[in-house]
């Protein structure tokens, strides 16, 4: 797959730092910008994510948010349970309205320090809070960046989101095709920036484009 999953790591990789939580707000509201621009016409485009056009990006988005909601908040159901593979998301007719509200629930439910702690569950695969608030923040990361590319929009990402990233993808030596998750890493050039880096270890061609 692409990165409709996330390996869990170890737990100690994800951990919070004793600085504070990871905020997941600002890679919500990336998401939230790129938004605006994807007119309906844009919606069969194709994406990185080689199974989905944007309309099933959209579909994906809005349903990790709503599972990732849930799973900070220990509200553990249907949308927690489900893989994100059982079948191609659809995307509803009110999306535009429903996807930016999800966004903004899925941020603010990680803010909550008791989301970070005990076990939840997401994608039906159970796991530490911690790791799923990195697994969390990374699919926000990612697709944002497909989102982005898909409908021609610059994007940018914090250093401290793309660290966590980086950690999370990074092959494991106990697991180096990490579990056949993700499709191998793009080889970049070692001072190639460190988003072009991240998505590399994604899977995706940092210099994707539409028809490219």
């Amino acid at each position: 797959m692409d990165t409709h999953e996330t390996p869990a790591p170890a737990a100690h990789e994800t951990a919070p730092s004793a600085a504070g939580l990871p905020d997941l707000g600002p890679a919500a509201r990336r998401i939230a910008e790129l938004l605006g621009p994807v007119d309906d016409g844009a919606l069969d485009g194709p994406t990185p994510c080689p199974d989905y056009a944007v309309r099933e990006l959209l579909g994906h988005l809005t349903g990790l948010a709503t599972a990732f909601r849930d799973a900070a908040r220990k509200e553990l159901g249907p949308s927690t349970a489900t893989s994100p593979d059982a079948a191609l998301p659809v995307l509803d007719d009110d999306w535009r309205e429903v996807l930016p509200r999800r966004l903004e629930e899925v941020a603010a439910a990680w803010r909550a320090p008791d989301a970070w702690t005990g076990m939840t569950r997401a994608g039906g695969i159970e796991l530490p809070g911690e790791v799923a608030g990195a697994v969390a923040l990374n699919e926000l990361v990612i697709h944002g960046w497909d989102l982005a590319r898909s409908t021609g929009q610059p994007y940018t990402a914090g250093e401290a989101e793309l660290r966590s990233c980086e950690v999370l993808l990074a092959p494991d030596e106990d697991d180096p095709d990490r579990g056949g998750i993700f499709a191998p890493p793009v080889p970049v050039p070692d001072d190639a920036p460190l988003l072009d880096r991240v998505i590399a270890l994604s899977g995706r061609r940092p210099d994707w484009r539409p028809g490219g």
